[in-house]
């Protein structure tokens, strides 16, 4: 199968998923009882593989939400398209209470870009922010780079040669990259893999100059075998305080895309109140807390209406993002 057609089997599967259950979807009595929900397990769509950081914090936040609900919260990993697999699955489930899922920010990029076809703004019930995630740019402690003054000047003098890992085009890693080279002013050589894994092993590899990516990195860095040349997020990451941001280097770039927990759009508000405060006490949770300490998930808890707000504001700054960086061009391309 060639790349084209590759990339249309993709566009089809997440424009069609589901199609017969979207025309079959019940509306439900806005005037249901807290008091009948739930009855059963509550069914909640992972949209990324087992095993990763972004299913771990899912679990932790099930496992307490069930005890509040007083049902089980059954997680569903429904991986693929970076997550967009799994966020078309929850957006076509019925509204009745029993499915919700993780969402990821990146819903409002590729929505636009048209790799999978849903309004995140019409389309999803937002219940709860949970957490962000801490990205940097890693090299390996060989590597000539000392510092990003050091690969920023290497990049200026010889433009296009400086290669970069990221885990898929379109994907926070590679979008928060190209934003800091146009405010850098440098041309970076991007390197798609699959996922942070496979970027990171070709980065100790030595295939590949410098890593982009989410806190793969981390037990690396303290092993010694990568340094850490900057971190993405508004503020300095407590384990690793003297790296500095790119904010603090001079790039206005902060990159922390956060995540949320979501419904189905036409949920009975009701049973929406239910969900918001049985994931707003697992979110503020102690034990969730840990969890997100572990990964480097920094909480950035908000309700589902100031979450609603957030969306809307990300989806207005990737249309620009979109534009700025020619992003349906590059996807093409793949």
């Amino acid at each position: 199968m060639t790349h084209d057609r590759r990339i249309q089997r993709r566009q089809f599967v997440l424009g069609s998923i589901g199609a017969a259950a979207t025309s079959a979807i019940a509306t439900f009595p806005q005037h249901a009882s807290a008091a009948d929900y739930p009855k059963r397990p509550i069914n909640f769509i992972c949209p990324w593989p087992a095993g990763g950081t972004a299913d771990r914090s899912m679990r932790s936040i099930c496992q307490i939400a069930s005890r509040e609900l007083g049902q089980p919260v059954v997680l569903e990993n429904r991986a693929g398209a970076s997550g967009m697999i799994g966020t078309k699955a929850l957006a076509i489930a019925r509204p009745d209470g029993y499915t919700v899922g993780q969402i990821p920010i990146s819903v409002t990029r590729f929505a636009q870009i048209g790799s999978v076809q849903i309004d995140p703004l019409k389309d999803l019930t937002y219940l709860t922010r949970t957490s962000g995630q801490t990205f940097g740019i890693a090299v390996l402690a060989t590597s000539p780079f000392k510092s990003l003054s050091d690969m920023v000047a290497q990049a200026k003098a010889k433009p296009g040669t400086v290669t970069y890992a990221h885990a898929g085009v379109g994907g926070a890693t590679h979008v928060g990259m190209e934003q800091f080279a146009q405010a850098a002013g440098i041309r970076l050589n991007a390197i798609a893999y699959k996922g942070g894994a496979a970027a990171l092993q070709d980065v100790l590899g030595e295939q590949v100059d410098m890593l982009a990516d989410s806190s793969s990195w981390a037990p690396h860095v303290e092993a010694g075998k990568l340094r850490l040349l900057a971190t993405w997020g508004e503020a300095r990451t407590p384990r690793f305080k003297d790296t500095p941001t790119l904010k603090e280097l001079g790039y206005d770039v902060v990159v922390e895309a956060p995540n949320g927990i979501g419904a189905p759009r036409g949920l009975p508000p009701a049973f929406e109140k239910r969900l918001r405060d049985a994931f707003r006490v697992a979110v503020n949770s102690d034990e969730f807390r840990k969890v997100a300490e572990s990964i480097d998930a920094p909480v950035m808890y908000l309700d589902g209406p100031d979450y609603l707000k957030y969306v809307q504001g990300v989806y207005r700054q990737e249309t620009d993002l979109i534009q700025k960086l020619n992003l349906k061009e590059l996807m093409q391309k793949g």
